[in-house]
């Protein structure tokens, strides 16, 4: 336990010393705050208040409450996955310069070696990702805090939940990675695709059928909803308190993907979780049944 320990203090210390993965891992959240404060932002807010009848006033602290949950989700549910990878790199780093075979030839276990690098990973995506949280509730304070005390508890479980399923989904791709040039390619691939199939660059209702369908297979996706729902629910019940017709409200959170429909059924807040937790379970089992697999070879 104490190897793993100093082990674990190892590759978070390095993490965190490693100046062009730790903006790697930074770049993403950058960017999306980036677009959201020069033109997405009132992208959003423009398109939102379209679809408000004329005969309903609605502040406009409101809709910037929501189109700043809407930033927070995105932000949030990207980081969880993104940061992840980044940090699980160093697993492929150590393999490539070969780290991995110095500590494969000393009492290390190997079972002690792999257990490090997942909770090194998860501490560091944790840092980092509530550091963001912490900065995304101080925007969303500044623009329109609609957010009850249970909706911020429920963000951080949503958060937590993200965090697991990108270290586990890390840790199973970055299991087969053994170069640099492989570390690049994935870094970028994640880094620039992940946001979209998950549906927090665009929303999923702006997909063809076909592609919504795809999507909807993820449990990425519903991932991105939890936290949705979590970060616009307070300014979401307060337009419905506006007077906004129920029909309306349903649409609005059909467009913002705070409902998902599984082939045209509506899938529920509990189910969500349910697939969320279960992924994350069989993706630690793969990992497991990956690093016996591999030491009996």
């Amino acid at each position: 336990m104490n190897t793993c320990i100093k082990l674990i203090k190892r590759n978070v210390k390095l993490f965190f010393k490693d100046k062009g993965m730790l903006l790697t891992s930074l770049l993403t959240p950058i960017i999306l705050l980036v677009l959201y404060a020069t033109f997405l932002a009132n992208v959003y807010q423009s398109s939102f208040t379209e679809d408000i009848p004329n005969s309903i006033h609605v502040s406009k602290s409101i809709i910037d409450g929501i189109v700043a949950g809407q930033l927070m989700s995105s932000l949030l549910a990207v980081s969880c996955v993104t940061v992840a990878f980044s940090s699980n790199f160093l697993m492929v780093q150590d393999k490539a310069n070969g780290t991995i075979k110095d500590f494969k030839t000393s009492p290390v276990k190997s079972s002690i070696l792999s257990l490090s690098y997942y909770i090194a990973t998860l501490i560091s995506t944790f840092i980092i990702c509530i550091i963001a949280m912490c900065a995304c509730l101080g925007y969303v304070y500044i623009k329109g805090w609609y957010m009850s005390s249970s909706d911020v508890i429920m963000l951080f479980l949503d958060v937590i939940l993200l965090i697991l399923f990108g270290t586990a989904l890390s840790s199973v791709i970055n299991f087969f990675l053994t170069t640099q040039g492989q570390i690049a390619a994935v870094g970028t691939m994640v880094g620039a695709g992940y946001g979209f199939i998950c549906g927090a660059y665009m929303p999923i209702s702006s997909f063809s059928e076909g592609i919504k369908k795809a999507i909807m297979l993820l449990p990425g996706t519903y991932g991105t909803s939890l936290v949705r729902n979590h970060s616009m629910n307070g300014a979401l019940d307060e337009l419905s308190k506006e007077g906004m017709p129920n029909m309306i409200m349903t649409s609005f959170k059909d467009v913002l993907d705070c409902n998902l429909y599984f082939f045209d059924k509506k899938v529920e807040i509990r189910t969500m979780y349910l697939i969320l937790g279960i992924t994350v379970v069989l993706l630690i089992t793969v990992y497991i049944l990956l690093n016996k697999f591999k030491k009996t070879n």
